[in-house]
């Protein structure tokens, strides 16, 4: 009997926690027994996930640069693949903003359903911890990411998966010193780090094996820890635009796989779909970035020399969905309190959401933090930031699942432009768990 591929075991998983997790909902102390006996497998496949992130990225980037023999190419790489992220975001911006004006979704809000909106989170803990994250953010100046980016203790940044771009940093400093010092003296270096990565990816091989049942138990779990069904319905039409928008990208994703690497989109979508499935299970980035690498060098073909800079940085500064929904997200708030803005306010939202999204964590609720910050950009008053934040905090846990799809997918997308436009686009090259389980037997 032919084995199930692995992204309908995953899509198989979520389908049955979505409707175990909506069956405990229904049932006396069905929350609580989710909470203590199934949630653990969804935390620990999280953690697992996480654990290689930070050695994968050391390894891959490492060996990719080392790979290169020409710093040149690096830059190439380099160069096109920030401009590409930049110009991704920019649209996926101005998407947002073209729906979210069009629809007007806030001017269907009532009175009785902000002021019951803002009553039930105005002064959660999780709307007024972002506000303050924003607040620390902001207080660093323009320019503070470049200064977070330069670590001060290599291994610091390595103990901590919040620091990723540290991490890059340090690996792209790394690779390049290995090249300068010529091949001979770094090979020593160069063949850990090779054997590094190749360990790293199997043990991301032997982990994706629990994906079903780990996506079973994080669904159901979202689905007992959802709020009030009434407050769901109410936005729904604010959440319904976001998710159009959102769609809206994967055909654009589509649109240029098909036109620039002239590949099957359908192909594409095939190949990246356990990433984005995980992605949406997660909601970040950074946790399914092991995954992602794995899916766009051995199941699309892109030479690890792109993929092991294109995606790490991808992960930490493009955050395409993230920003279609802050641009969406803040004009709804706008609306729905009746406050006015002008073409100014809009391009504003543009420049401080792009920005923004450089600077941001690839992990769950950071998209709240940016849009506090493109708020503040545009003059909306400090008092009403809590209540603005209440308004849409009922559907950020499943909008983020969303919008994490689509940061993941314009990875996988600008990863196969930068390798088709420097010639590293080639064939898959698919490893399993157990290819070499006959020698260790």
């Amino acid at each position: 009997m032919r084995k199930l591929e692995l992204h309908w075991q995953i899509l198989i998983g979520m389908l049955l926690g979505l409707v175990f997790g909506y069956i405990m909902t229904l049932v006396g102390g069905g929350k609580e027994f989710v909470l203590d006996w199934v949630k653990w497998l969804g935390t620990i496949f999280i953690k697992l996930l996480k654990l290689i992130a930070i050695p994968l990225i050391l390894a891959s980037l490492i060996k990719g640069i080392s790979d290169l023999k020409d710093i040149s190419k690096f830059r190439n790489i380099g160069i096109r693949t920030i401009a590409i992220y930049i110009s991704t975001t920019v649209v996926a911006i101005t998407i947002g903003l073209l729906l979210v004006n069009v629809i007007q979704p806030g001017d269907g809000i009532s009175d009785a359903t902000i002021s019951k909106l803002t009553n039930t989170y105005a002064n959660d803990s999780g709307v007024t911890s972002k506000i303050a994250e924003a607040s620390k953010q902001k207080s660093g100046g323009p320019l503070q990411f470049l200064v977070d980016m330069v670590p001060d203790n290599a291994f610091k940044a390595m103990s901590n998966n919040g620091l990723m771009l540290q991490v890059i940093f340090f690996s792209i400093a790394l690779g390049i010193s290995m090249l300068l010092i010529g091949e001979k003296k770094a090979k020593p270096l160069k063949d850990f780090f090779d054997s590094l990565n190749d360990v790293v990816l199997k043990m991301v091989d032997l982990i994706m094996l629990i994906a079903p049942f780990a996506v079973f138990s994080l669904l159901a779990n979202v689905v007992v820890s959802s709020g009030d069904p009434d407050l769901l319905l109410a936005l729904l039409k604010y959440a319904a635009v976001v998710v159009f928008g959102l769609m809206l990208m994967i055909v654009f994703y589509s649109m240029v796989v098909a036109v620039f690497t002239k590949k099957n989109p359908f192909w594409f979508l095939k190949q990246i779909s356990p990433a984005q499935l995980l992605a949406f299970s997660t909601s970040s980035s950074a946790a399914t970035l092991p995954v992602t690498m794995e899916r766009v060098e051995e199941h699309i073909g892109v030479d690890k020399e792109v993929s092991s800079f294109v995606l790490p940085v991808g992960a930490t500064i493009n955050m395409d969905g993230t920003s279609l929904y802050q641009g969406v997200a803040a004009v709804f708030i706008a609306q729905a309190l009746a406050f006015d803005l002008s073409f100014a306010d809009q391009l504003t939202i543009v420049l401080t959401a792009l920005l923004a999204s450089i600077g941001s964590a690839a992990v769950p609720g950071a998209g709240m933090v940016m849009l506090v910050i493109v708020l503040e950009a545009i003059g909306f008053p400090g008092d009403k930031l809590a209540i603005g934040l209440a308004l849409i905090f009922a559907v950020d846990r499943p909008l983020d699942m969303c919008r994490t799809v689509v940061n993941i997918t314009g990875d996988a997308t600008v990863s196969m432009m930068v390798a088709k436009s420097v010639g590293k686009l080639g064939k898959p090259k698919v490893k399993n768990w157990d290819d070499h389980l006959d020698e260790v037997k």
